[in-house]
């Protein structure tokens, strides 16, 4: 007689000879395969395995040119570099491109409204022609040359400063003048990031000393600080931008 129990998911069973039978849940010999698995599994295989990755050193050189300390230095670094600089360049190349398409445009608007703060030639030449058609006339009549009127206008002459005019130039400049400023720092941070990654030949000791002397100065010269002001630079350079267009097209 077979008598057959289970709890649990786990199950076993006693036949009339008194054999005990365990019947294990696919499950459970799933699990116990996983944890074999993972326990056999070398640990050289993790990259952040340093001890596998690197060969010990020898005694009395655990800090020279070679030693497992640089090199475990070069690659955490290297990690880290990589993580910043790309974050930084996809922004710093954006800001890059829209800065040179604002420019652009903000030239456009300031080489027709600069023109407004200076009398044109040709309005200055006509009023001086007008002034010699006059004279002529009293010459030809004998009245005096005095009661011709002189022509306001002068080679030397400038327009009539209005308040509006003023502003909007004013504004516009400031505004082109921060876009420049932008695309050329954002330049300058591609170049310093480009110089920053280019590592020379040498030993691990040499080029880690390189890289953490290029880190100080990173930090020195407020990168970071600079690129998270980019976009801010550029934001208020639109922002002028457009307080300079309702000003022009107010008086409209």
């Amino acid at each position: 007689m077979q008598q057959q129990t289970r709890i649990q998911g786990l199950s076993w069973e006693v036949d009339r000879d008194g054999v005990l039978y365990i019947s294990l849940p696919v499950r459970f010999i799933a699990f116990r395969a996983l944890v074999l698995v993972l326990i056999l599994t070398p640990t050289a295989s993790n990259p952040f395995h340093y001890e596998q990755k690197y060969m010990p050193d020898p005694v009395y050189e655990e800090m020279g040119p070679h030693a497992r300390l640089w090199r475990v230095y070069l690659d955490e670094s290297q990690m880290h570099d990589v993580e910043m600089i790309d974050d930084s360049k996809d922004s710093v190349d954006v800001l890059l491109v829209f800065a040179g398409l604002f420019s652009a445009v903000v030239t456009t608007f300031v080489a027709q409204t600069s023109q407004d703060l200076q009398v044109a030639s040709d309005v200055i030449a006509t009023s001086l022609i007008y002034e010699l058609v006059n004279l002529q006339r009293a010459m030809l009549s004998g009245a005096s040359s005095d009661s011709v009127s002189p022509s306001p206008l002068t080679p030397d002459s400038t327009a009539p400063e209005t308040s509006s005019i003023v502003w909007v130039n004013g504004l516009w400049f400031v505004s082109l003048a921060l876009s420049l400023t932008t695309a050329l720092l954002s330049v300058l941070v591609k170049q310093w990031f480009h110089q920053y990654a280019t590592m020379p030949s040498g030993t691990p000791r040499d080029r880690s000393l390189i890289r953490q002397f290029r880190f100080t100065a990173l930090q020195d010269w407020q990168v970071p600080l600079i690129v998270g002001l980019l976009p801010v630079l550029m934001h208020a350079a639109v922002a002028i931008f457009f307080g300079g267009l309702v000003v022009y097209l107010y008086p409209l």
